[in-house]
């Protein structure tokens, strides 16, 4: 009887295998699950881990276990968190526009003027990344300095009669040298969604008497937006979190919200203070990402 029932199990669970071994849903589940598990892993862990921080208190070495919302008070009362934060979101949405309003006109270009060479193209917009980002954040520093290659080449040609000092260690060197550096992200998917839209629309615009301008309103930016949005998340949710070229180039002036959040981390050794400095950034960052993101949508709609 036990081995009727054993062969009886042994059996019906060949058959399950078989099944699941046929299911299209379930091989692709079982491909997946790997990197889901490990995604989970290193991503997912470490935001409980720092949310489960936010809601202690530390005294030196000491950890209090205990729940409490006094770091998230302090995180928004005090005056200074407040000012690093709205620096923080006001340079990140500048460096943004800035990013996307040049990368738009280079994406567009390449993609219906690149002809042939559009390859040679996209290979020349990921040289930056084959450098160091800190090789390209002291290379600003270098231009920008009080004796930089702007303030030189400006007074050898007699433009300037002393250097100029607003140009580094402040937040206008903050998104000089963001912009920059976040200008392939931005060039990319906008690329990418050009490169999807039927160029017969346009013809059919054409023979129905749309003239350029027209056309690329009533065509070519509705069906470009979701390469904007992308392009404008990838580049506005790092940047706020940036500590580096804040750190580098932005001086006192120009220091943002993730250098703060460094100091908690480090300096000052207050681990749950930073830990909901660092939520509350999340929490802010992902409203102002979806809010964006709708808004962008409704103005879609509207140009259709």
């Amino acid at each position: 009887m036990v081995a009727m029932s054993g062969g009886t199990l042994a059996a019906r669970a060949e058959g399950l295998w078989a099944r699941l071994s046929r299911n299209e849903s379930a091989r692709g589940l079982a491909l997946v699950s790997p990197t889901f598990l490990y995604a989970l892993l290193l991503l997912v862990a470490p935001i409980l881990v720092i949310i489960a921080f936010s809601f202690w208190t530390q005294d030196y070495l000491t950890i209090d276990r205990t729940a409490t919302l006094a770091n998230y008070r302090e995180a928004w009362s005090d005056p200074l968190y407040r000012t690093l934060m709205f620096r923080s979101l006001g340079v990140s949405a500048v460096v943004t526009a800035i990013t996307v309003l040049l990368a738009y006109p280079m994406a567009y270009y390449l993609s219906f003027h690149g002809g042939q060479r559009k390859a040679l193209w996209l290979f020349l917009i990921t040289i930056p990344f084959w450098t160091s980002y800190l090789l390209r954040v002291f290379a600003w520093k270098i231009i920008l300095g009080y004796n930089g290659v702007v303030n030189a080449s400006l007074m050898e040609l007699g433009i300037l009669a002393q250097p100029m000092e607003f140009l580094l260690y402040n937040v206008n060197a903050v998104v000089i040298t963001l912009a920059h550096a976040w200008a392939p992200f931005a060039i990319l998917p906008i690329f990418v969604s050009l490169e999807k839209i039927d160029r017969s629309l346009l013809e059919a615009a054409t023979d129905l008497g749309d003239g350029p301008l027209r056309r690329f309103l009533r065509i070519t930016l509705p069906l470009s937006l979701p390469g904007v949005v992308a392009a404008a998340l990838i580049v506005f949710i790092p940047t706020v979190g940036d500590y580096v070229t804040p750190r580098l180039v932005g001086g006192k002036d120009g220091l943002m919200i993730a250098n703060m959040i460094q100091v908690q981390f480090g300096k000052a050794n207050d681990w749950p203070l930073g830990a909901a400095l660092a939520v509350s950034t999340m929490v802010i960052v992902t409203a102002a990402s979806l809010a964006f993101a709708l808004l962008v949508r409704q103005l879609g709609t509207r140009f259709r």
